[in-house]
């Protein structure tokens, strides 16, 4: 089952088509491309393919939000179903944005919702809540409205039960990033602007020595593993600013790179690098 512009990566419409094209690794060439990908190989669906707008194309994410027909139609509207979630079989695999998916990051997949975009998720009975990012498409069984990453089931408490009745708000970027960032200090972790995920070490080395010849801040590799598939995620911070999200993904949407994402990770460590 992977801009902030604020900018950070959010809302897309529909069209068709089968291709599949991963946008970490399109983040590797020149000249700059824009990403567009359709569901996972693992699966035998046909779905929709889904243009992303890319918010890094423009510096001010408010805007955005007040021009007709982009964010209106979708933001802060609410849906409420059932979630499940899913995590060991698609670990390590392509999400329908072409990024890897991580069973261990916050996200979730949607029949309908805009990929990438982000969103509220709250748990009807206990009433926790937490901020995921779709990037994927699903669920596709039953009437089951959300598909949650391991990590988003968990800290909903709904790991256990496998099913749960949910409330979904959509939010913009600059809505999510300070949710995001309350909710890492609590936890006494940092947001980090990732800007690939790898299942190859060789090729997240290159984004980052890439990333190094434009000037850009130093990024840092960080590898997770589980089983035997790792991976190795491409990630500048800690992020503390609108102003500094807004510049770096900037930068590089030069690059061709436009598929950011927030992220809440530990303090790096020099332990937890992965060097060149």
């Amino acid at each position: 089952m992977k801009k902030i512009v604020i900018t950070t990566t959010i809302i897309a419409l529909t069209g068709c088509s089968q291709a599949h094209i991963k946008s970490s690794d399109l983040a590797l060439q020149q000249p700059p491309l824009f990403s567009y990908s359709s569901l996972s190989n693992s699966t035998s669906f046909s779905v929709k393919q889904n243009s992303i707008l890319h918010l890094g194309e423009n510096n001010k994410l408010s805007d955005l939000v007040q021009q007709d027909g982009l964010f209106p139609s979708i933001v802060n509207k609410v849906k409420h179903g059932v979630a499940s979630w899913y995590g060991p079989g698609f670990h390590g695999k392509k999400t329908a944005t072409g990024e890897i998916f991580d069973m261990n990051a916050m996200t979730a997949a949607h029949k309908t919702l805009p990929i990438p975009s982000y969103a509220r998720v709250t748990n009807l009975e206990n009433h926790r809540s937490i901020i995921v990012r779709i990037n994927d498409r699903g669920p596709y069984i039953g009437n089951r409205e959300l598909d949650l990453s391991y990590a988003a089931a968990k800290n909903l408490d709904l790991d256990q039960e496998g099913l749960g009745a949910i409330e979904i708000n959509t939010i913009s970027p600059s809505q999510a990033l300070p949710q995001i960032q309350q909710i890492a200090e609590k936890e006494e972790k940092h947001v980090y602007l990732q800007v690939g995920s790898f299942g190859h070490q060789r090729n997240a080395l290159k984004l980052k020595s890439k990333l190094t010849a434009f000037n850009l801040p130093e990024a840092n590799i960080r590898s997770s593993t589980y089983k035997k598939s790792t991976l190795y995620k491409v990630q500048i911070g800690p992020i503390n600013t609108a102003r500094q999200v807004d510049e770096l993904n900037q930068q590089l949407s030069e690059l061709g790179i436009t598929d950011t994402q927030f992220v809440t990770e530990a303090k790096q460590t020099e332990r937890s690098r992965v060097t060149m």
